[in-house]
């Protein structure tokens, strides 16, 4: 499924001009070598562009459309008109000339099967630099001594003819385009992905810019040990491939990967998406709906606009119709040694994914203190509220980032480690702050819970609500808040010392924090003690006689939403005196 829908999506590139065709490539160039018509090398030429990085700007190597490169392991396996010094002079800085002479023959041994009968000056001069070239004596060239030290490093050199560019001659591209038609070294088999019968890719081509795999690329269909494969078949044919398939997801999702301003980090997940048309508007859209992208329109706007697209309706964005029809799909890839692994594959109509994610951040909406900028909370953020803040690593658990945005996108029940690592911060520190109060609020919502009744689960506080452990919690935040006022400036309050203990056996805690409360409104003036008489005196007439001995998680989890809305409730009555 992730195959076809990326060939289709390289089909429509292609369609479009936006990606190049079969057997090209992009090519990350940093040097050209200029050849006269002898084959001479006459000087080098650093092709690098200035691009920013953050907020600086470097020298980075030019993309071109070159030749597809060949998939290398620990092989010797040269590219056309295009590779690193090894390859193309002979010499490296990685210590094994010999190796380097070997890798300069197999390139020489290409290029002269590709090109002896192409007449072209061009061709006539990349043949004439092979047979001339001496490796041994490269140090020693003119040419070279100024960008020594890059070019031997490992940076791409291409050919540079009195023509020009050598993979834009015409009859180079024609010569090379009947080479790649005409197969591999791999077995004809019927293709899984397009169904068609032809030559079948043994090795298919890296993907790179996946954070955290290897930067020269990764696989993502590979079979390397024998428990890997079955009846007989190694390599890439125990799942077959045809050529053509293999270059067009790969070169699709490469495509993807290279685009930095649709590329996200989910945990250890490197997250793309497109629609099935391509366009990058659905993916603006989607950028800011769901991974929290800045967005270039009003967010009002916005809103009416994903309003209009969950209820059918077509809307333009960025000049371009958004159709809530169109197929989306939303692909995580994570990195496991030089292969990759797929955190999910997700398929559905772009209208379906933004119900989904509005349903999301309904179940999240909770009451927001003043400080709090984030209108809507980001997965970022959510994902952070399980996390030691403290820490040196502030990652999330790889898993739970990927388990998170599956049930966004899905609809789906949120996983457990997310309520477990809430639920563990809460206990660490001793405080529900609006992300947490918000995931708790939200995963009960879609894992209904009896202890978890819907009157607790309100945007704001609900003062109607007879829940027990719920009460207890606003209970709890009005103790805090009569011995803060009795204490001003106290560095350690009930909070900090029972909190845990109260929310789960408060059989045992209430009544002292109670006889506390007494003696901290003696301290207090005769108005503030009768406002806090009334709200203690109301919510003890919810509790009843006694107290629960214990409470479960979910439990705990309606203590800690009490607790939460009944301090914000307090917070907001200061702001409006």
């Amino acid at each position: 499924m992730i195959l076809q829908a990326l060939t289709e999506y390289y089909k429509t590139l292609e369609a479009r001009g936006e990606i190049s065709a079969p057997g090209w490539g992009q090519g990350k160039i940093s040097f050209a070598l200029y050849l006269d018509s002898n084959g001479n090398l006459e000087r080098v030429v650093s092709v690098q562009t200035e691009q920013s990085r953050g907020k600086k700007t470097v020298a980075a190597p030019q993309l071109m459309t070159l030749p597809a490169p060949v998939k290398r392991s620990s092989g010797v396996a040269a590219n056309f008109l295009w590779d690193n010094s090894g390859y193309l002079l002979g010499v490296d800085s990685k210590g094994k000339p010999q190796r380097a002479l070997e890798c300069f023959a197999a390139c020489k041994t290409l290029h002269e099967t590709l090109l002896e009968g192409v007449d072209s000056p061009a061709a006539q001069a990349v043949l004439s630099f092979f047979r001339t070239w001496q490796p041994e004596k490269a140090g020693e060239h003119p040419a070279l001594a100024e960008h020594w030290d890059e070019i031997i490093s490992g940076a791409n050199l291409v050919f540079y003819t009195r023509q020009g560019y050598a993979q834009e001659d015409p009859d180079i591209q024609q010569a090379w385009n009947s080479h790649y038609r005409a197969g591999g070294d791999g077995p004809r088999g019927l293709c899984l992905v397009t169904g068609e019968s032809g030559p079948v890719e043994s090795v298919h081509p890296s993907i790179k810019n996946v954070a955290g795999a290897q930067s020269s690329g990764a696989a993502l269909v590979s079979f390397n040990a024998p428990a890997f494969c079955s009846y007989g078949k190694e390599q890439s044919l125990n799942a077959p491939t045809g050529k053509y398939a293999a270059f067009a997801y790969t070169t699709a999702l490469n495509h993807l990967l290279s685009d930095r301003d649709h590329v996200w980090r989910v945990g250890d997940a490197t997250v793309v998406c497109w629609a099935r048309d391509g366009g990058s508007a659905y993916q603006n859209f989607m950028g800011w709906c769901c991974f929290g992208q800045e967005p270039s329109y009003d967010v009002n706007d916005l809103r009416q606009m994903v309003g209009r697209l969950c209820q059918g309706e077509m809307v333009t964005y960025s000049q371009e119709k958004l159709d809530p029809d169109m197929d989306f799909y939303i692909l995580g890839l994570s990195p496991n040694a030089a292969r990759l692994s797929v955190r999910f594959f997700l398929r559905n109509t772009f209208g379906g994914f933004l119900k989904h994610v509005q349903a999301h951040y309904d179940r999240l909406e909770i009451v927001r203190p003043a400080f709090d900028k984030f209108e809507t909370l980001p997965l970022w953020r959510l994902l952070s509220e399980t996390v030691n803040q403290n820490s040196r690593d502030k990652s999330p658990a790889p898993n739970l980032a990927g388990e998170v945005l599956r049930a966004v996108l899905s609809d789906t029940c949120y996983p457990a480690t997310l309520l477990n690592g809430v639920t563990l911060r809460i206990r660490a520190e001793h405080e529900v702050n609006r992300g947490r109060a918000a995931i708790l609020k939200a995963y009960y919502s879609k894992r209904q819970n009896p202890d978890v009744p819907k009157e607790v689960l309100t945007v704001s506080l609900n003062p109607d609500s007879a829940n027990i452990p719920y009460n207890l919690g606003r209970l709890f935040s009005v103790l805090e808040a009569i011995q803060s006022d009795a204490n001003p400036g106290i560095n350690t309050t009930i909070k900090d010392k029972y909190f845990n203990s109260a929310s789960a056996t408060p059989a045992i805690v209430f009544p002292t924090l109670l006889n506390l409360a007494q003696k901290h409104l003696k301290k207090l003036d005769g108005g503030l003690r009768t406002h806090y008489d009334k709200q203690l005196t109301a919510l003890l007439s919810k509790l009843g006689e006694g107290y629960p001995a214990r409470m479960s998680l979910p439990q705990q989890g309606s203590f800690q939403l009490g607790y939460y809305h009944q301090t914000q409730a307090r917070y907001e009555k200061k702001e409006e005196k």
